[in-house]
């Protein structure tokens, strides 16, 4: 039992650990875990990951999204977004869809960590925090999974590029955009600008 109180020692409530994050503290890891997971010390929210509850008067709380997945991916180079995201681009999109997307360099689909699910995309460009520009070319790079009308949000999407800083619409395509939206984007233009001639 010393083993196990010597483990439990080395927890922070509201951490998310990793079971090889542990083992360093423990002669016998999985046979501890399952001690403290059956005592209601530790959740285990996937195989190999587990979190230390914060505990408040309503029970314990969830982890926070950031901490999880930091902990997950081994890193902290991804993306959190959600096609809910796009409703702010004013674009009149209002659809709003259960889905949590991870853009990351390790993992791919969908994920339950938890009684979270996650939908994780393998990406190698994506920026550091979602930016309007980005929204409107990941909303082109996504057109087909949206249950809108893609002919009217296409419309919309016009517009909102003429209103754009160009340069900072141009960066955010030539670095997010697949080659697919590249070609959209590019007839989308074409045919505006054959509008205003």
């Amino acid at each position: 039992m010393n083993k196990v109180s010597e483990l439990k020692k080395h927890l922070k409530r509201g951490s998310v650990y990793r079971r090889d994050d542990l083992a360093k503290w423990s002669t016998s890891v999985d046979r501890h875990l399952a001690q403290l997971v059956k005592e209601g010390v530790l959740e285990k929210l996937s195989q190999g990951l587990y979190y230390y509850p914060q505990k408040t008067v309503f029970g314990n709380t969830p982890p926070e999204e950031q901490k999880l997945l930091r902990s997950f991916l081994k890193n902290g180079r991804f993306l959190v977004t959600s096609p809910n995201s796009y409703n702010s681009l004013g674009l009149g999109t209002t659809q709003l869809y259960n889905r949590k997307i991870v853009y990351n360099s390790k993992r791919h689909g969908e994920i339950k960590l938890g009684n979270r699910t996650f939908d994780f995309q393998l990406k190698h460009h994506f920026p550091s925090k979602i930016t309007p520009e980005f929204l409107l070319v990941d909303l082109v790079n996504n057109l087909d999974r949206l249950a809108e009308d893609h002919d009217v949000v296409l419309r919309q999407v016009g517009s909102k590029i003429m209103e754009m800083k160009s340069d900072k619409f141009g960066s955010a395509l030539e670095k997010y955009g697949t080659a697919k939206t590249k070609k959209i984007v590019d007839s989308l233009m074409n045919s505006l600008s054959m509008e205003h001639v």
